[in-house]
C-alpha cells in the first residue's frame, strides 16, 4: 500500500508593522532615493509589505505560523517526528532555525533542520519531508518557510528594496492512505549564481564581500517564466495529469507579471491564481505557505481540490509540487 503524504492543517505569520508603497518611498526619499506607489505597482504589483522589528528573528516569525498550523492540524508539537525550516536568513550561522523553532514549541527529539534553496526553499523543504513521510521515517512533519529579507536589502537601490518583506507560512503534513501530495519536482543550475545573491559572508569577526541583495531583474524574470512552465508540467505528466486538471495556482509571489505569464502559459485563468504579493511582496521562502494558508483560510480552497505549487529562486533553483488538499 503506497503511503502519501497529506496537508493536515496550516499556518503564517506577518509582522506588525506594515508599511505601504507611501510609506516606504517616504522612508528612502530621506534617503535620497525617488520611487513612488505607482512605479512600484506597475512594474511588480506590490503595494505593501511587512518588515520585523529588531527584536524578531526569523525562528520567531516561524514560531508563530507554526503554532497556527499545529492548532489548525488539530495537533500537539509533542505529535511531530519532523521539523525542517526553509530559510536564506537564519538568526545565527548555527544552530538551525529549526531547532530554535522546536524548541519555542516546548518539544525536542524529532529531527529538525534547515533547507537553504532562497525562493524555492519551501518547495524544497516540502519535498523533502514528503519523501520521509513516504519512506516511513516520519508520520506528521512541520514545514516551514520563514524569511527576514529587510535585513539584507540595500535601501539605496529602489530597483531590489521595494520588492522584499519579511513573514512566515507553515504547514503540518501526515502519512495518509489517500493521495495528498501526487508529484514534485526540483532543480538547480548553480551557473546563474550571479544574476540573484547576496555576496558577503562572516569572516573573523567582520564581513568579507557585500552583504546586501544584488539582483539582475531583466535576466532573473527570462529565466524565471521559463522554468516555472517546465517544472509545473514535469509534475502534471509524473501524476498523468494536465493543465485542466489545477484548481489553483500558487506560485512563488515575487512579481506579478512572472505569475501572469506563467499562468498564461498553463492555459489557466486570473482568478485561479493565489496573488498575495501585492500585500506582503517578495517574501522568498515563506511566500509560498504565506499564499496558501491565506487562501485555506479565506475559503478559497477546499478539500479535494489539486493545486499546484512552484517557486524559483537563487542559485538558481526551481522546483514544484503538485496536490490534493
Amino acid at each position: 500500500m503506497r503511503i502519501y503524504s497529506r496537508i493536515l492543517g496550516t499556518g503564517s505569520y506577518l509582522p506588525e508593522n506594515r508599511l505601504t508603497n507611501a510609506d516606504l518611498a517616504a522612508e528612502l526619499a530621506q534617503q535620497g532615493v525617488e520611487t513612488s506607489d505607482e512605479w512600484i505597482v506597475e512594474r511588480t504589483g506590490i503595494r505593501a509589505r511587512h518588515f520585523a522589528s529588531d527584536a524578531q528573528g526569523s525562528s520567531d516569525l516561524a514560531t508563530e505560523a507554526a503554532r497556527k498550523a499545529l492548532t489548525a492540524a488539530g495537533i500537539s508539537a509533542d505529535d511531530l517526528d519532523l521539523i525542517i525550516v526553509a530559510t536564506s536568513t537564519p538568526d545565527m550561522v548555527f544552530p538551525s532555525v529549526a531547532t530554535m523553532v522546536q524548541h519555542n514549541l516546548g518539544t525536542a527529539g524529532c529531527p529538525a533542520f534547515d533547507v537553504q534553496a532562497v525562493c524555492s526553499g519551501f518547495i524544497y523543504a516540502l519535498t523533502i519531508a514528503d519523501s520521509m513521510i513516504q519512506s516511513g521515517s516520519a508520520k506528521r512533519a512541520l514545514v516551514i518557510g520563514a524569511e527576514i529579507f529587510s535585513r539584507i536589502l540595500d535601501f539605496k537601490d529602489r530597483t531590489t528594496c521595494v520588492l522584499f518583506g519579511d513573514g512566515a507560512g507553515a504547514v503540518v503534513l501526515e502519512a495518509s492512505e489517500q493521495p495528498g501530495i501526487l508529484a514534485t519536482d526540483l532543480h538547480a543550475d548553480g551557473k546563474y549564481k550571479d544574476i540573484l545573491c547576496v555576496p558577503g559572508h562572516v569572516n573573523r569577526g567582520g564581513i568579507l564581500g557585500d552583504p546586501v541583495l544584488k539582483m539582475d531583474g531583466q535576466a532573473v524574470f527570462k529565466l524565471a517564466v521559463g522554468v516555472l512552465e517546465d517544472t509545473a508540467r514535469a509534475s502534471l505528466a509524473k501524476a498523468n495529469m494536465s493543465d485542466a486538471d489545477i484548481d489553483w495556482l500558487i506560485p512563488h509571489q515575487a512579481n506579478i507579471r512572472i505569475m501572469q505569464s506563467t499562468a498564461k502559459k498553463l492555459k489557466m485563468s486570473a482568478d485561479k491564481v493565489v496573488v498575495t504579493v501585492d500585500q506582503h511582496g517578495n517574501t522568498s521562502a515563506a511566500s509560498i505557505p504565506l499564499a496558501l494558508d491565506t487562501a485555506v483560510r479565506d475559503g478559497r480552497i477546499q478539500r479535494g481540490q489539486t493545486l499546484m505549487l512552484e517557486g524559483v529562486g537563487g542559485g538558481f533553483t526551481w522546483g514544484s509540487v503538485l496536490l490534493r488538499y
